[in-house]
C-alpha cells in the first residue's frame, strides 16, 4: 500500500514539474512575443522564453529540490 502511495506521489510531482515548465514557457514566451510586436523587435520572444524557463526551474527547485 505504501509503495502505491509513493508511486502516486512521484507521478503527481512529475506532472507538477511539467506544469511549471510549460506554464513558464507559455506565459513569459507570450509576454516576450507581445513585447516584440509592440516594440517591433525580434529578440524579446527568446528573452521571454529564457526568463520563463529560468523562473520555472527556480520554482521547481524551491518546491522539490530542497526536500
Amino acid at each position: 500500500m505504501t509503495d502505491h502511495k509513493a508511486n502516486r506521489r512521484d507521478e503527481n510531482a512529475l506532472w507538477t514539474i511539467f506544469g511549471y515548465l510549460l506554464s513558464g514557457l507559455l506565459f513569459w514566451g507570450g509576454v516576450g512575443f507581445a513585447a516584440d510586436k509592440f516594440f517591433g523587435t525580434s529578440m524579446l520572444t527568446l528573452v521571454g522564453l529564457l526568463v520563463g524557463m529560468g523562473g520555472a526551474l527556480y520554482l521547481v527547485w524551491l518546491r522539490f529540490g530542497r526536500e
